[in-house]
């Protein structure tokens, strides 16, 4: 009898520590600072080129997306032409997870970025979600008065497919200079990078010159 109580007085402690443990989990994750889910317009974004975006309702559902390829937006270098950042919000270190779902087949380079660390339009980091990888596609890119430049060196390709919503999350630790991109699986980078150029700066979903729609926008950071 004194072996089974203490059986089941060990199994008690083990799952009040558990529940410790989640607490405390809870309780240090990031804040929420942002979520945006479109269904009362986008006004709390700024973009660069105004004729490119619309707000529009798809299966009883409002999603925030790229209307067409061309922009009449020209960066001074080679960067990205589609690009809506989120106004009166700069963080260092953040989590930013969004749905996405590209609507056109463009072939190898078919994409969608994410911005952050944003300082202006020359200088910024940008993750090229490309389909099929290269030195100007699929990797992490920095744009410093220069045109974008690749950091990364991802083999991984994008794996895009005509109206499917996918998950991408960005993890990024300026103290670490960690940034890692996640496509779909949660759990293990699509690519990954460390570097330290930018610090505070502000955050943007978009694409180079392709069309998505975008929805439910959640960024944590302080």
């Amino acid at each position: 009898m004194r072996a089974i109580t203490l059986f089941f007085v060990t199994i008690l402690f083990s799952f009040i520590s558990l529940i410790q443990a989640e607490n405390k989990k809870k309780s240090t994750k990031t804040p929420l600072i942002f979520e945006e889910n479109f269904e009362n317009g986008y006004s709390r974004w700024e973009v660069t080129d105004s004729k490119s975006w619309t707000h529009r309702k798809v299966d009883s559902n409002h999603v925030f997306g790229i209307n067409r390829r061309k922009s009449d937006y020209k960066p001074k270098v080679r960067s990205p032409y589609h690009i809506a950042l989120i106004k009166d919000v700069k963080v260092a270190d953040f989590e930013l997870t969004f749905d996405v779902k590209s609507t056109k087949d463009t072939g190898g380079h078919r994409d969608c970025c994410v911005f952050f660390n944003w300082q202006d339009s020359n200088h910024f980091y940008y993750c090229h979600l490309g389909a099929n990888p290269d030195p100007h596609s699929g990797q992490i890119m920095i744009v410093k008065d220069t045109p974008r430049k690749a950091i990364t060196n991802n083999k991984n390709k994008t794996p895009w497919e005509n109206n499917t919503w996918h998950k991408v999350k960005v993890i990024r630790d300026t103290k670490k200079g960690t940034i890692e991109v996640y496509f779909d699986d949660m759990n293990k980078p699509h690519m990954s990078v460390s570097d330290k150029t930018f610090g505070k700066g502000r955050i943007g979903i978009g694409s180079f010159d392709d069309m998505n729609d975008f929805d439910n926008v959640r960024l944590r950071g302080k």
